[in-house]
């Protein structure tokens, strides 16, 4: 049977959306072992009770990014396991740590994964969202991948015994101190790189977001933007999508007033079903969406958002 490696920087009380959809990806490849750099919760592995899952492994003490230990305790484990595949979530901090195993265990690493098989081979898009490719490693082992998010089912059967947890013998190495840590306030939406649904807001809004917010709270999503908003100061430089920001997959991407250019539609086009709203019928966007409407959001908004209400 196929052994596979997750790795999780933590595990809250609750399994998230992403860390579900990992799991559930890895259990059906294989027998599964979670590796969680961070702190266990205060329930400790009983968010891992999950059929398929045969163990949690930590290091001595937390180790957080960009710790170079993370790689280390990746590595140990690797060795100690024979692992075949080591999955993780496509974050920033998880591809760094990733990229130092792959590199200490001579293996090669595919990020940005939409699937992994039982034999090593990752498919993914490529060239901004334009191709999709199936890579293969030539030679080496384990192949190590970073799956994005909403790419496969979430279900996870349960089982009513926690896992064993079992720690390694690798502590964090002292080079990175957490001086302080504040939890970011909550708005009661989803993640942005784990919703289903994604609206997000352009230029055309001119700096009210009132009626995004309002659509985004009637469908559950959550809220982006492209680089002009939050380079005006509008919104988080965290919601901007896009080359330069982050890349989501939802099922439902519905663009606000974003021209797409180019750079933008690198975040998003992989979406599975795109609506954009846009009042220049020639908005590049309106070349990759599956439904577009050419009105000015002030008045098309109003409309979508009571038709939401009478339909539900």
């Amino acid at each position: 049977m196929t052994s596979v490696l997750i790795v999780f920087d933590r595990v809250d009380e609750q399994l998230t959306g992403a860390q579900a959809e990992l799991l559930a990806h890895g259990t059906a490849l294989g027998s599964e072992v979670v590796i969680v750099t961070g702190q266990l919760p205060a329930n400790g592995a009983e968010p891992l009770a999950v059929s398929g899952i045969t163990g949690v492994l930590t290091g001595e003490t937390p180790i957080h990014a960009p710790d170079p230990a993370l790689a280390e305790l990746v590595q140990t484990a690797a060795g100690e396991l024979q692992a075949d595949l080591i999955l993780g979530p496509d974050t920033p901090d998880t591809v760094d740590a990733l990229a130092r195993a792959a590199a200490a265990l001579d293996t090669g690493l595919i990020t940005g994964a939409t699937g992994v098989t039982g034999s090593g081979a990752a498919t993914k898009t490529v060239l901004a969202g334009t191709w999709r490719t199936t890579a293969q490693l030539s030679e080496g082992s384990p192949l190590i991948a970073t799956l994005k998010s909403n790419t496969t089912s979430a279900d996870l059967p349960a089982v009513a015994q926690a896992p064993e947890v079992v720690e390694l013998p690798v502590s964090a190495s002292g080079l990175v101190e957490i001086l302080e840590t504040t939890e970011v306030p909550s708005t009661g939406r989803p993640a942005l790189t784990e919703a289903s649904t994604v609206v997000a807001a352009g230029r055309g809004v001119d700096g009210d977001l009132s009626l995004v917010e309002e659509l985004a709270d009637e469908l559950g999503a959550a809220l982006g933007a492209s680089r002009e908003v939050t380079d005006a100061g509008w919104m988080d430089h965290s919601a901007q999508i896009g080359q330069t920001g982050v890349t989501v997959s939802p099922q439902l991407y519905i663009s606000v007033g974003i021209s797409g250019a180019v750079q933008q539609k690198a975040g998003m086009q992989t979406s599975e079903r795109i609506v954009a709203i846009n009042k220049d019928e020639d908005a590049p966007v309106f070349e990759i969406t599956d439904f577009g409407v050419v009105g000015d959001l002030n008045h098309v908004l109003p409309q979508l958002i009571s038709e939401i209400r009478k339909r539900r």
